[in-house]
């Protein structure tokens, strides 16, 4: 079949009897449908809408800590056309906030609510109302250029499967810079994520969040990527730790019986398999020995690796003899 015979049977069919009735309730359907949207939007509306506005023409050596663009959010009262052109078009534009005109000269600068109505009725048409106004007042803030690296931690709710922990936390970046009064830059030492919720995961998690931080703050980059490495809990022996003696004074030796001792403890199967007796340290206090005068002396943990949980002694009293050197 060639193209003539195709359209020559489209053509039958469409305008057949039966078709051509259909044709006409859809053009007549059509028509009422254009005169109703018409009608609706001839109608007078209340309409929240979101304008952009930007801080413009600010000096060289200011940076602005707050967002450079925020938003303001005017309910508007027209017709529903011109409220259709407002939400769907360019017709407002960014509003630009002029840096010198409401520098306060304190880090910060405010528009009053009047303000923002003066800035928003100049981009309306003459026919638009402004209801309200959200804020009532916008605020923005504002360093010489003042800035600290500090590094970022992660906070939340992060748990593993049972029997897995988490053996180390991967930060990329791993510090940010922060722009800030000088007040508020000494008193932060780190930045914080958004609070993360991630349970129930095995293998290694890779987490992309935001930063939390004050509306007064810049925080470069905002975004940062965290990973999550898991390892599987096992319970483990070191024999042949040895004891350390404390606070012993010059001239005397403490020999302990045994000089070494076991210790058990948990810890992910990956780092078992590298730690050694001398990554741990057990000692005995001379002058507590010189307190007591007791037939056995007692012995403690002092550090263990980090990775390491629930580590103890297999024992913790030995038998003990002073020496002179």
């Amino acid at each position: 079949m060639n193209s003539k015979d195709i359209y020559r049977s489209v053509r039958n069919f469409l305008f057949s009897n039966l078709n051509k009735q259909f044709l006409v309730f859809l053009f007549f359907l059509l028509l009422s449908g254009i005169f109703w949207l018409m009608m609706t939007l001839n109608e007078t509306y209340e309409k929240e809408v979101p304008i952009p506005v930007r801080v413009v023409a600010a000096p060289k050596n200011v940076v602005l800590t707050s967002r450079e663009v925020d938003t303001v959010h005017a309910v508007i009262n027209d017709k529903g056309w011109v409220l259709l052109a407002y939400l769907y078009g360019d017709r407002l534009g960014t509003i630009g906030i002029p840096f010198k005109s409401y520098d306060r000269n304190n880090g910060s600068g405010h528009v009053s609510s009047s303000e923002l109505r003066r800035m928003v009725e100049q981009r309306l048409e003459i026919s638009s109302k402004v209801v309200s106004i959200k804020p009532e007042r916008l605020t923005f803030y504002y360093n010489n250029g003042e800035s600290k690296r500090v590094p970022v931690r992660w906070t939340g709710r992060v748990i593993p499967d049972q029997m897995y922990f988490i053996s180390h936390v991967v930060y990329n970046p791993d510090s940010v810079d922060v722009y800030a009064s000088k007040e508020k830059l000494d008193s932060i030492r780190a930045i914080y994520t958004e609070p993360l919720n991630h349970v129930n995961f095995r293998d290694t998690l890779n987490v992309h969040c935001r930063l939390s931080h004050p509306s007064d703050i810049k925080v470069v980059p905002e975004r940062v990527s965290i990973s999550f490495h898991t390892d599987i809990l096992t319970e483990e022996t070191i024999d042949g730790v040895p004891i350390h003696c404390i606070n012993l004074p010059k001239g005397k030796v403490l020999r302990t019986f045994p000089a070494k001792v076991k210790i058990h403890f948990i810890s992910g199967a990956r780092q078992v398999s590298t730690l050694r007796a001398e990554d741990f340290t057990v000692v005995a206090d001379y002058r507590e020995i010189e307190q007591n005068h007791a037939e056995k002396c007692n012995i403690y943990l002092r550090s263990s690796p980090q990775g390491t949980s629930r580590v103890t002694l297999d024992t913790k009293q030995v038998d003990y003899v002073i020496e002179e050197e």
